[in-house]
């Protein structure tokens, strides 16, 4: 039965997200010319001075002050703290000309309409600790081995929890969508015993994870047995209740107890003295002195033949089903063998049955491209029920996969992190598109109503990382200097307003303002040679003044980001609250934001995975 009768923590009720939802999108309508405002038009367009009133100075510590920049991003204020009514933030802005003329009242408004302070997220301990009740995770391995500490910190928090949900839903499989190189899907197979298909659009990404499993099982048993024999080393440090003399005679044992059979492979005895944890010769009995002969320590291995075999299951159960070879056996009389060749034959023996039936603990790589109408077992043969996953799925992928988590019976629950905004596609943006579509955003009934639409800059601003800046991670304000004031050189040079062509990451590698502009025209395939020197530093000197403004600017955006972000999260949370048999569904933050800045799962489970 799934479930396993423990309650699921308090979800936030489907009105109050609605509240909320409508809050922010009423602060953010508002705020709409800030967010739809691209700093590449920024000296073009006059944006300072047709969108923002006080001067850059003045926004800067008008910031600082009263905004998310001005207390740890740890200690938010809270609703009950700082209640608001809605109206109150709009005459941050100017009703006739949509200026900002508030910068503190704006700044108080951001900081309430963020996730933290509106109390519509789910603490990730709750729901850790209502999914588990009293049983123990796995014993983790240091995945900084394997990858990057931003995603190391990824795969450890989001696999927790996706092994904690597929044991409350008492299921086995999982589909990660948008499994890219595969890093969260390898780690749930081989740690959590998952079975999992890894579904991406990318042949090459499908075919590298392939590669990268294949060279990470090869690796994954050395690190669970150095894994083991550090707990055991700091278990006995901290018990030293037996004379290290004493110790040392066990080891001795052991090593020509399992190094004596001299008919098997080297190789053989490294797997099986990495499988055999020590303690389970230790708990035979206590040997007094190291001439006692293998006989005797057979005969004493064969009492206990059954607690052994159960310690070996245990760490085979943990390893990926071909993470372990399988050597051969010759085919000689099993009279004629030695009472320890016995027991190794019998070990070896009991090592592939181990291995045959752990065969849920797999991970398989495929290629598809998801979209809200596909047909998973058209993809999975063997398709069973299952959670759904998605750790940084970009763009509409994240909201298909609530899409597909509503609309199959199969999938009990959904986990689902997304990224990557500005790829959403968005049903009035425009207009002359096909109307029958689906569409990222908006995804539910009151948004929708309300025909909203953020626009592409919008949604790029939303992936803009307050958290990083308020810990003083800079913003970039030289290169998009450098771009904005290209773009008057372009238009006012050459004409040119709009191109399909991108200058990308020219400001890294360029030396100067004038390398930039020469290195961006070429890629613009724009003839740099009419324009000398002095005329492209007549530029710079024109506008390198107004640099504070293209700052200031640019921190508007950022404190208006979590509030777009907020939006859109809401609007998929809302989306789920609003489908029928689903049992419980929350926001909830899993990562660090400064090492993580999309931090926020979507989660549902649907009524009968809660039965």
């Amino acid at each position: 039965m799934s479930g396993s009768g423990r309650a699921l923590p308090a979800q936030l009720p489907a009105a109050e997200a609605a509240r909320a939802l409508r809050g922010t999108a009423r602060f953010v309508r508002r705020a709409l010319p800030l967010c739809r405002a691209h700093t590449v038009e920024f000296f073009t367009r006059g944006l300072w001075e047709r969108l923002v009133a006080p001067p850059p100075r003045a926004v800067l510590e008008a910031l600082r002050a009263a905004g998310p920049l001005a207390r740890p991003l740890a200690e938010p204020s809270g609703p009950a703290a700082a209640p608001h009514d809605d109206d109150m933030f709009s005459s941050a802005f100017c009703e006739n000309s949509e200026k900002l003329i508030d910068v503190h009242l704006f700044a108080l408004a951001a900081k309430y309409y963020s996730l933290s302070n509106l109390g519509v997220c789910t603490p990730l301990e709750d729901v850790l600790e209502a999914l588990k009740g009293n049983s123990q995770g796995a014993t983790g391995i240091k995945l900084d081995e394997f990858m990057n500490n931003k995603k190391s910190h990824e795969v450890q928090v989001m696999s927790e929890l996706v092994d904690s949900i597929a044991n409350y839903c008492g299921i086995k499989q999982v589909i990660d969508i948008g499994s890219g190189k595969g890093y969260l899907s390898s780690f749930l197979s081989m740690q959590y015993n998952l079975k999992v298909y890894g579904i991406d659009s990318s042949n090459s990404n499908t075919n590298g994870a392939h590669e990268r499993n294949r060279k990470l099982k090869k690796h994954w048993r050395a690190y669970q047995s150095r894994g083991r024999a550090n707990l055991k080393t700091q278990s006995l440090e901290k018990t030293n209740d037996r004379p290290v003399e004493s110790e040392m005679k066990y080891k001795t044992i052991n090593e020509e107890f399992l190094n004596n059979t001299k008919s098997l492979q080297s190789r053989d005895h490294e797997i099986m003295q990495d499988l055999v944890p020590s303690r389970g010769f230790t708990e035979i009995g206590i040997f007094e002195t190291r001439t006692e002969t293998e006989a005797d320590l057979v005969a004493q291995t064969k009492s206990h033949e059954g607690k052994l075999s159960e310690e070996v299951l245990a760490i085979l159960n943990v390893l990926p089903a071909d993470a372990v070879e399988v050597f051969s056996s010759s085919h000689c009389n099993w009279g004629e063998l030695s009472e320890e060749e016995k027991v190794q034959r019998k070990m070896t023996s009991l090592k592939t049955k181990a291995t045959k039936s752990s065969e849920s603990n797999l991970y398989l790589p495929l290629t598809s491209c998801i979209t809200a109408e596909t047909e998973l077992s058209d993809i999975i043969t063997d398709l069973e029920d299952c959670v759904m996953v998605g750790l940084h799925t970009c763009g509409d992928l994240a909201a298909n996969t609530l899409r597909i988590f509503a609309a199959k019976p199969e999938i009990k629950a959904v986990c689902s992190v997304g990224c990557c905004y500005h790829l959403l596609s968005e049903q009035f943006e425009n207009q002359e598109e096909c109307c029958d579509k689906v569409w990222g955003f908006p995804m539910c009934q009151y948004l929708k109503d309300k025909g909203w639409c953020c626009g592409r800059n919008a949604r790029m601003s939303a992936c803009l990382a307050l958290e990083r800046v308020a810990v003083g991670q800079m913003l970039p304000t030289e290169s998009l200097f450098y771009r904005a004031v290209l773009q008057v050189i372009i238009e006012e040079m050459y004409g040119v307003t709009k191109s399909d062509r991108h200058v990308g990451k020219t400001f890294s590698k360029s030396s100067s303002f004038i390398d930039y502009v020469r290195r961006s025209l070429k890629k613009l395939e724009l003839d740099d040679s009419k324009l000398p020197d002095s005329c492209i530093m007549d530029y710079y000197e024109k506008y390198k003044h107004r640099m504070n403004e293209l700052e200031a600017f640019n921190m508007l955006k950022v404190v208006l980001a979590p509030c777009i972000e907020v939006l859109i999260l809401l609007d998929r949370l809302c989306y789920l609250k609003e489908q029928e048999n689903i049992a419980w569904s929350g926001l909830v933050k899993l990562f660090d934001p400064v090492k993580s800045p999309r931090c926020y799962a979507v989660i549902a489970l649907k009524e009968d995975s809660c039965s």
